[in-house]
């Protein structure tokens, strides 16, 4: 993988406002890859420094291991789960309109 390619990623994932989520899968395809998988791991590598609790499963739910970190940061934000869902359709962020 290419240098560029981790700023992309780094790049997507800082521009997620508060209050709005992205899926893996989102932030691969705005960064322009193909691999949600490896937005994962550049997140576990070197994501300390970014809304990283703003990235979820495709289907809003949470990495387990920080299950309680991550839903606490999204509450402070106005993100709310539902047994630790979060409704996509209502929060995903869509750069391109800007909600």
């Amino acid at each position: 993988m290419d240098e560029r390619t981790w700023e992309r990623v780094r790049e997507v994932v800082a521009g997620i406002p508060a209050g709005r989520v992205l899926g893996y899968g989102d932030v691969a395809r705005h960064a322009g890859i193909r691999s949600a998988r490896l937005v994962g791991r550049i997140l576990a590598e070197d994501g300390a420094d970014l809304p990283w609790h703003r990235v979820l499963r495709s289907n809003g739910t949470v990495a387990e291991q920080l299950r309680h970190r991550q839903l606490a940061e999204l509450r402070t934000e106005g993100v709310l789960a539902d047994n630790g869902r979060v409704d996509m359709r209502r929060y995903r962020w869509e750069p391109e309109s800007g909600q």
